[in-house]
């Protein structure tokens, strides 16, 4: 079982810093490369360039919940609903 984790190609997990803006403000967002992958097919299937999505992302999160204080991990988990979408697995939504 170990090996289907251990033996992933480091390439992978390679952590990536990506530059853009969010709400004005310049920022960088740093995730593995295959969180980055998933990230952008999301934002190719909204019709979005990458920043953009994470731009409107990140303006949907202040609007819902009026802060992101750990803005990298809610994109890791948005790439684990994705996946979960994507296998037909059972996505959990937080009640208002």
């Amino acid at each position: 079982m170990c090996q289907i984790f251990a033996g992933q190609n480091p390439a992978d997990y390679e952590p990536l810093t990506r530059r853009l803006r969010l709400n004005g403000q310049s920022t960088s967002i740093r995730l593995e490369k295959s969180f980055w992958d998933i990230v952008d097919d999301i934002a190719a299937s909204e019709g979005l360039t990458t920043p953009a999505f994470i731009s409107k992302l990140h303006s949907e999160v202040l609007e819902l919940r009026g802060e992101a204080p750990n803005f990298t991990s809610l994109l890791r988990c948005a790439c684990l609903i994705r996946t979960r979408q994507m296998t037909d697995q059972p996505v959990l939504v937080a009640a208002e």
